[in-house]
């Protein structure tokens, strides 16, 4: 099975072409996106891969996209170019969640805190339990004050040194930088990169667990700015 898996879900991103079955995992490509220049650059990075392996659109049987949370407008990049794609050539599309992929990195079963700088002073905090077979069974994501979330609940500070000293992770040095200042312990990971969300996304479409491009939505966990300041104003 050839993938094409997409992530453009923060600062940077990148694409990647693998080929893929229950015996190997082949990255063909792995193609580095520079962020606030994804739409310029998706389809001229993606046609020149595959010419350097001489293969075309049509070749792709599948497609793994980065469904958020994370850049309003990077993930709607992504998300739009794999559905144009899916309706055209009608292949199926598995979303990945960035924080799942972010989780994986810590490359352990188990239980995973994994947290992500949102801005703001918030982060995205995913909360995993993975099976000896790295699916995943319970998954909780949500978004949280990163001061309380590492200042006011205690049992943060326990869960820190509770699985060989290292529950949490996070790529963000943001969130390191935050965690320390309070005496926690979040050991870093290395930021997912496209290569991985195909990797999860193939258990995915192996599961059947595809969504059609016509309800494909990304996952942004908050509202804009934009959605935000559209709400009506409460009456006092």
């Amino acid at each position: 099975m050839l993938l094409l898996a997409v992530d453009t879900s923060g600062k940077n991103g990148s694409l990647a072409l693998v080929r893929v079955d229950q015996s190997r995992f082949d990255v063909l490509e792995l193609v580095p996106l520079a962020g606030r220049m994804y739409s310029a650059q998706i389809i001229p990075e993606l046609q020149d891969a595959l010419a350097r392996q001489n293969l075309k659109k049509t070749d792709i049987d599948a497609y793994v996209v980065a469904s958020g949370p994370g850049s309003f407008t990077g993930l709607r990049v992504g998300l739009s170019t794999v559905k144009a794609l899916s309706e055209v050539l009608h292949k199926p599309i598995a979303a990945v969640s960035v924080l799942e992929a972010a989780a994986r990195m810590a490359t352990r079963n188990g239980r995973v805190t994994v947290a992500m700088d949102a801005g703001r002073k918030q982060a995205f905090v995913g909360e995993y339990e993975f099976d000896v077979e790295s699916n995943t069974v319970s998954d909780e994501e949500s978004l949280v004050s990163l001061e309380g979330w590492l200042g006011k609940d205690p049992t943060q500070a326990k869960r820190g040194v509770e699985y060989n000293h290292c529950g949490m992770f996070s790529p963000d040095q943001t969130v390191l930088d935050a965690a320390a200042a309070h005496g926690l312990k979040i050991c870093a990971i290395i930021a997912p990169q496209a290569d991985m969300f195909a990797r999860i996304g193939y258990g995915k479409i192996v599961r059947g667990q595809t969504t059609p491009a016509e309800v494909l939505e990304a996952n942004y966990i908050r509202a804009s700015d934009a959605e935000l300041f559209s709400l009506p104003k409460l009456m006092p």
